[in-house]
């Protein structure tokens, strides 16, 4: 069977999508684990809740929503507007904002465990050496973290390459610039094109299986986040 360029394309965008959102995960994420694990304050409740929010809640209904505040009458579709950049829905840059929001969960609470499993001792041991805060963070919880980041890294991009809902919502679906594998994979079996669905599903399957296999073997992994 011949692979077409639109499936090649799909492939491409999928990784160039999950790349860009895990990087952009790691980089907001990780503060806001950093502050879930080490604060007392009552927001604590409510900002977990508001990042895990994307477990619970249908694709559909996140996607609504992203597209009322991303749209031209929204307060971001808006802001977006007034900078010259235009709106966010069905482009590129919609898709990686709406990916890191709801692979979100997938990044901060492994972080978070992660974080709260280093315990107060490394730091007040560096505290009584006359570590400042960012040099404790830097120099002692980011090295003790690492099996953390790892694995919120893994389940982060390979969340992103499994959208459907949130992808087809936000970004449609446009050849090139939209259509990711999961949607391509819609199009060959509503088009009735199973040879094409079975080379992307398979694929999707295997990467899946590495996934979680890589997981468990290093042991970093249980079932359910926390």
């Amino acid at each position: 069977m011949q692979v077409s360029q639109l499936d090649l394309a799909a492939v491409w965008l999928t990784l160039e999508l999950a790349s860009m959102t895990t990087a952009l995960l790691l980089v907001v994420g990780t503060p806001i684990a950093w502050w879930l694990a080490r604060t007392r304050s009552f927001m604590k409740g409510p900002v977990g809740a508001i990042v895990a929010l994307p477990l619970v809640l249908p694709p559909t209904v996140l996607g609504f929503y992203l597209l009322v505040l991303m749209g031209p009458n929204g307060p971001v579709g808006q802001l977006t507007g007034s900078l010259g950049l235009g709106t966010l829905p069905f482009t590129f840059a919609g898709l990686v904002v709406g990916s890191t929001i709801y692979s979100m969960p997938f990044v901060v609470q492994p972080l978070q465990n992660a974080f709260e499993a280093i315990g107060e001792r490394p730091l007040e041991a560096a505290a009584t050496l006359r570590a400042g805060a960012w040099d404790r963070f830097v120099t002692i919880a980011l090295p003790l973290a690492r099996p953390g980041f790892v694995t919120a890294a893994i389940l982060g991009f390979a969340h992103t390459v499994g959208e459907f809902g949130i992808v087809l919502m936000i970004g449609g679906n446009i050849p090139g610039r939209t259509r990711t594998v999961s949607v391509q994979i819609f199009n060959h079996v509503e088009g009735m094109e199973y040879a094409q669905a079975h080379w992307l599903a398979g694929g999707m399957v295997l990467f899946s299986f590495f996934v979680l296999l890589t997981l468990y073997s290093c042991g970093r992994f249980k079932p359910g986040l926390q």
